[in-house]
């Protein structure tokens, strides 16, 4: 399945249904019209280099259009970061990728303060060209039958590129990863089955779509499957976001654990009542988010886990198959083996090793790294950097990153972990981020980053009631506000830096 295509099969057989609900610019667009716009736009990027094309567009309808647009064109859209470094991150963009095209928004620049660089072409300019005449011939083009007008625009195959993303960059410089059509088409197809997801939900798009989690659950599946996208362009107005939750009724919802925790906090009870489906993903979910959001709503949080470079779902609880603490049963087609850490020897059922995924949602590699791709994916099966195992009923539980393990003493202690056990006992607010620091005598030392001041002796006797003492942190140091991604994931490298200059300046403190 070529995504764009299938957006047309669905724009031209519901026309007058609504695609997408723009809360931040208060427009609403039917399939119909989405198709004429898509159409003009592609049009109007026939003017610039073939290839890739960049998109640095909030959340929103235009966001939604310009990467259709971009696909039906034949360009490849680059969905560029810009919640952080923007600047750098389009030109890190440019760069990789060899391009220069940037479809941006002025409006979003001037927000971010944002320069317009080389290459940079307005949302804004583009549609104000737009002319009477290009909106005739799109809405004549629309009337042709479905297998003309598929035949009008860019065709493809489905191992073509339909998308490049960068990896976070929590831990070091973004990869790029090269996504297919044939990896996305088969992670909603597999994803929807897993929760049930038809053409009648209503999907709140909070998220934004340089993310995996954002591109693939909220823009694609919802024209995929033909149902209503309700747009927000900011996913940290968290009382905006409540309010439209309660007018729109939106039936599914995913979000990671950082943004839900605004959401809770900032909604009234039963905001999130109408939702059927609600995933918390890219983070490990608290059970106090859980609880939560059952108390104050009445709505199943449920906790999901994924990458990037696999599209990104990989397992999911649902509401049949629910355990809460795990990340769920496995998505149909896909498989995980968990292997040991030094032997590569696979693990036995409840053994933690590393996580390896197979199957059509596996992205085709890392642009312009052969080596890297090679290293990540051998004989098919991708690496995920995360280590975890599967229960004797096939759920999948992530014990963290790969990275996020340290070795003290001669054993492997999970960060992780370590914050699982830390958050039951932390007054209720208080959030914490477990890092380690290196220690001239164990080479590293396991430390505590908490936004506000703490009984550190009485958590700790609580902790080493569930713990080793070799995984107990051994400091405790205030950061009123824990550095986020853009994508609602803490930034571990952050906090690590400020948490170091931090421990060499104690007067500081």
């Amino acid at each position: 399945m070529l995504l764009h295509q299938q957006f047309v099969r669905n724009a031209k057989r519901l026309s007058k249904k609504m695609a997408i609900k723009d809360k931040t610019t208060k427009s609403n667009v039917t399939y119909g019209r989405a198709l004429i716009g898509a159409l003009i736009l592609a049009k109007k990027f026939d003017k610039y280099d073939k290839g890739y094309i960049g998109i640095m567009i909030p959340t929103s309808a235009g966001c939604a259009l310009a990467t259709v647009g971009a696909l039906m064109s034949g360009r490849v859209p680059v969905m560029i970061n810009y919640s952080t470094g923007a600047e750098q991150n389009a030109l890190y963009a440019q760069e990789k990728c060899n391009f220069k095209t940037i479809i941006a928004s002025k409006a979003l620049l001037d927000k971010i303060e944002c320069p317009v660089m080389d290459g940079m072409v307005m949302i804004e300019d583009i549609m104000k060209g737009v002319s009477t005449g290009d909106k005739l011939k799109a809405a004549l083009r629309t009337k042709l039958p479905t297998g003309m007008l598929l035949n009008s625009i860019h065709k493809g195959d489905e191992n073509d590129n339909a998308a490049i993303l960068f990896t976070s960059g929590s831990e070091k410089d973004p990869k790029v990863v090269q996504l297919t059509h044939k990896n996305l088409a088969s992670n909603i197809r597999d994803f929807s089955e897993h929760v049930h997801i038809t053409e009648d939900d209503i999907l709140l798009a909070n998220l934004v779509f340089f993310h995996i989690f954002g591109l693939t659950v909220n823009l694609w599946v919802s024209f995929v499957k033909g149902m209503t996208m309700v747009t927000y362009s900011n996913p940290t107005d968290f009382q905006t976001i409540s309010n439209i939750a309660r007018e729109e009724a939106p039936t599914i919802m995913v979000g990671t654990p950082s943004f839900f925790w605004g959401y809770l906090q900032k909604s009234e009870p039963g905001d999130y009542k109408s939702l059927r489906i609600m995933v918390a993903g890219a983070d490990k979910c608290p059970d106090a988010l859980r609880d939560g959001y059952k108390k104050k709503h009445g709505v199943t949080l449920l906790e999901g886990y994924g990458a990037t470079e696999t599209s990104p779902v990989i397992s999911v609880n649902s509401l049949e198959f629910n355990r809460p603490g795990s990340t769920g049963k496995l998505i149909p087609n896909v498989s995980v083996k968990i292997e040991h850490l030094e032997t590569g020897v696979e693990c036995k059922t409840g053994e933690v090793g590393k996580i390896l995924v197979k199957g059509d949602l596996i992205m085709k590699g890392y642009l312009g790294a052969p080596e890297l791709t090679d290293e990540s994916i051998v004989d098919g099966w991708y690496n995920t950097g995360d280590m975890g195992y599967l229960d004797e009923d096939g759920y999948l539980w992530h014990s963290g990153r790969f990275k996020r393990f340290v070795k003290i003493g001669g054993e492997m202690v999970s960060l992780v972990r370590v914050e699982n056990v830390m958050e039951q006992h932390l007054p209720e607010g208080v959030k914490c981020c477990i890092v380690e620091i290196p220690d001239e005598v164990k080479g590293a030392t396991i430390v505590a980053a908490v936004t506000k001041e703490i009984n550190k002796v009485a958590i700790l006797r609580k902790m080493g009631q569930e713990l080793p003492n070799i995984a107990l942190p051994r400091q405790f140091f205030v950061i009123a506000e824990l550095p986020m991604m853009g994508t609602g994931k803490i930034d571990f490298r952050s906090v690590t830096n400020l948490v170091n200059e931090m421990a060499d300046n104690p007067d500081a403190n």
